[in-house]
């Protein structure tokens, strides 16, 4: 019987890296193993997407959509899965959760401007959410059961340094 720290790989199991271009006695000296000239035989991956002077598949292909720089980043969490954490005792249904709560239950991933509800699932807790955002349906679904949300307006850093700059300049 071996003991856990005798543990190790058969002989022969990992093979060590050849080093190249380290003289002719090595075998892999000189080239390296990279035959004559030409790209390949440069540094650098000059061969990458290159299909030899024809135009490359890549850029065939037609650009398609774009991103939209000013898109808000919200963590959307569905009442279905409030409720489960609820049930499960991840969250307290007695007091108000917001983005920080969701977080610590692990149901709000990301979300630089906040936590935006969705009525997917069903709630039959009577719960009261400080958020940033709740589809039509998921705050008649919180607001049937006697809860409440309220909505915060999360105002990001650069916004709120250029109205600092602009105050100094007024005055």
């Amino acid at each position: 019987m071996t003991k856990l720290n005798e543990l190790r790989d058969n002989d022969g199991a990992r093979k060590g890296r050849m080093r190249v271009g380290r003289g002719i006695g090595s075998g892999k000296g000189k080239t390296a193993g990279r035959g004559q000239k030409g790209a390949k035989a440069r540094s650098g991956v000059s061969i990458n997407g290159f299909e030899g002077g024809q135009m490359p598949l890549h850029m065939r292909l037609p650009k398609r959509g774009f991103n939209n720089i000013f898109a808000k980043d919200y963590a959307e969490v569905n009442l279905g899965i409030v409720q489960q954490a609820i049930d499960a005792g991840k969250l307290d249904a007695s007091a108000v959760i917001d983005h920080a709560a969701l977080k610590g239950a692990g149901l709000a991933r990301g979300g630089k401007d906040g936590v935006r509800l969705l009525a997917k699932g069903a709630l039959t807790s009577k719960v009261s959410f400080n958020v940033a955002g709740a589809s039509k349906g998921a705050t008649a679904a919180v607001e049937a059961l006697g809860g409440t949300i309220t909505l915060i307006v999360k105002v990001r850093a650069e916004k709120v340094s250029a109205e600092k700059g602009a105050s100094k300049k007024t005055a």
